[in-house]
């Protein structure tokens, strides 16, 4: 081990720069939301939370900005789709 070590060059911060389109913050959960977004990550054999997390968020998003007629339309091609595929009830 050095005896003196060399930090005028070293950076604070994350070690993994962002990726475009997504931005690093801080935000408090409550630890019940976040039990359930683990499990279902754990029930899926892995993945991410905080992707879920984002998915449920952008989820949510769409449901508040479609209009009742676009929603009902989606729902309906969505269960035409899954009884197609899997057949009936």
């Amino acid at each position: 081990m050095e005896a003196e070590y060399d930090f005028s060059r070293g950076k604070r911060g994350a070690i993994d720069p962002t990726p475009l389109g997504k931005s690093r913050i801080t935000i408090r959960l409550d630890d019940e939301v976040l039990a359930w977004f683990r499990e279902q990550v754990h029930i899926a054999g892995g993945g991410n939370y905080q992707t879920l997390i984002n998915e449920a968020l952008r989820q949510y998003i769409q449901q508040n900005r479609e209009p009742l007629a676009e929603t009902l339309r989606r729902v309906i091609r969505e269960e035409l789709e899954r009884i197609e595929r899997y057949g009936g009830c």
